[in-house]
């Protein structure tokens, strides 16, 4: 016999994967929590992590460059990749940063908290990456800058992963008129 809670995590019309996200049918029904920074209702959270996201994972891409090239070009394109990417990920966490302070829903799930987690460890690699660099972009890419941009770009992959959680399965940060509440 399948108690409340159970029916609950699988009575969504997705699977619970990977099993340590939950799943409640009332927060996939409900309208959804606006997001705390929004512009005419726009939640500014997803548009802000668009270009911190891209240039970190071509800065994996510009290691590999230079790894294959020795070309001078990788090596400095990398560092202006790292501190576009680190500039504009501490401004997408200020506004993630309100959301998650803010609603109450974010902190409750687990999902809240590894994407939290993920984007400090994500932000503070960025800072050692880049500072890394400085002054000698080229001399460190191979192996520490490659490394650190690989571990970088994996888990900007899997917190992209949480955000979506976030989003889609808790709908956080969305256009709706729901509490800022737990439901």
């Amino acid at each position: 016999m399948e108690t409340t809670e159970t029916t609950q995590t699988n009575s969504t019309p997705f699977p619970n994967i990977p099993p340590v996200i939950e799943s409640n049918d009332s927060e996939y029904r409900d309208t959804g929590v606006p997001s705390t920074v929004a512009i005419a209702g726009h939640p500014l959270h997803p548009l802000s992590v668009i270009f911190p996201i891209a240039f970190l994972a071509a800065a994996l891409g510009s290691d590999i460059g230079y790894w294959l090239t020795g070309d001078f070009f990788w090596a400095r394109a990398s560092l202006w990749l790292i501190g576009l990417g680190l500039a504009g990920g501490v401004l997408a966490s200020a506004i993630g940063l309100s959301d998650f302070l803010k609603i109450e829903r974010v902190r409750k799930r687990t999902a809240g908290w590894a994407h939290l987690i993920l984007n400090v460890s994500i932000l503070v690699l960025s800072l050692i990456n880049f500072l890394l660099r400085w002054g000698d972009a080229e001399s460190r890419i191979v192996p520490w800058g490659l490394l650190i941009s690989l571990i970088v770009g994996t888990l900007t992959s899997v917190s992209g992963w949480f955000g979506a959680e976030l989003s889609y399965r808790h709908k956080i940060g969305v256009v709706g008129a729901g509490s800022r509440r737990y439901p």
